[in-house]
């Protein structure tokens, strides 16, 4: 099939927590994905997470200073309270289903490093690359350490997770040449560590960065917006599984015609890939999104 639709709807919750912001664990919370936690030397700091009946989970925004980001180390996840509470619940899934399948989305390197450092973190990376470039280490470290951890055991259930995932979803805030010289290393170092990694990078054109990308050796996945230069990554990427974000804002305001030119255009320039409709909002009336998925299924089968 050359397209193929899928429908990432949010899930509604009961209650909002939002006022509410629930402490993770009682001396040291990094962000809202296992692949922000990071201990600090000397310090105690807690940043809640929020919870939202209309949003993700979201780290309150405590942001690290410069002092403490130039102190900031891994942590021990052999010890971590945290990290053994997500263990455990691992420990409790092996134990009445006997298989652990399933994965956690560890996010990206500067998507993460974002949520400890904030806004300050571009100015680091314009004035003090050095201290941008430990954080990135202290993060990409903790990603690593804690999907290899979870993939372990995982295995001892009969599941082999071989792949990770990198989201970029803000890589389009720092220039190429930034994301070249300060985060591509971590992103290299970090294929390095699986056998197939996946690039995300989100709905957004990813024109300036695919060159980078390129320069990784093993992607066996990556996406982009429609506004990408669709035929070019299909020629970088031939090999990989492709797939194009396309946002619930076009999907919710394009006329019918519309949609169907996207996805004719997509097919022609991209496919065969994936068509991933996430984030469709509630309003969306279910006639629209069958008929997305009927676009899709209609043009696979004429190719």
């Amino acid at each position: 099939m050359v397209l193929q639709g899928r429908a990432l709807a949010r899930a509604p919750v009961k209650a909002s927590l939002a006022e509410t912001p629930v402490p993770l664990i009682r001396d040291f919370v990094r962000g809202s994905s296992p692949s922000g936690w990071c201990s600090l030397t000397n310090l105690r700091i807690r940043v809640p997470t929020l919870y939202a009946a209309d949003n993700w989970p979201c780290s309150e925004h405590r942001y690290l200073t410069a002092e403490e980001v130039d102190l900031l180390k891994p942590p021990d996840l052999d010890r971590n309270p945290f990290f053994q509470g997500v263990m455990e619940q691992v420990g409790w899934i092996a134990g009445e289903r006997g298989r652990v399948e399933g994965y956690l989305n560890w996010q990206g390197v500067l998507n993460n490093s974002y949520r400890l450092r904030g806004e300050e973190l571009f100015v680091d990376m314009a004035l003090e690359p050095a201290r941008a470039n430990h954080l990135f280490e202290c993060v990409r470290t903790t990603m690593a350490e804690g999907a290899l951890r979870l993939y372990g055991r995982q295995r001892e259930t009969g599941v082999e997770v071989r792949h990770f995932t990198m989201s970029n979803c803000l890589v389009n805030m720092v220039s190429p040449e930034q994301y070249r010289d300060l985060l591509l290393p971590h992103d290299r170092w970090l294929a390095d560590q699986f056998d197939l990694v996946g690039i995300h990078n989100c709905a957004r054109c990813a024109d300036p960065y695919l060159e980078h990308y390129a320069e990784v050796s093993n992607v066996g996945y990556i996406d982009m917006g429609i506004d990408s230069d669709l035929r070019k990554a299909k020629g970088m990427f031939s090999e990989a599984r492709r797939a194009i974000m396309y946002t619930p804002m076009d999907l919710a305001g394009k006329t019918l015609e519309g949609l169907r030119s996207d996805l004719e255009r997509i097919a022609c320039r991209y496919g065969p890939c994936d068509v991933v409709f996430a984030d469709i909002e509630a309003g969306v009336p279910d006639e629209r999104v069958l008929s997305a998925f009927s676009l899709c299924e209609s043009l696979g089968e004429r190719r």
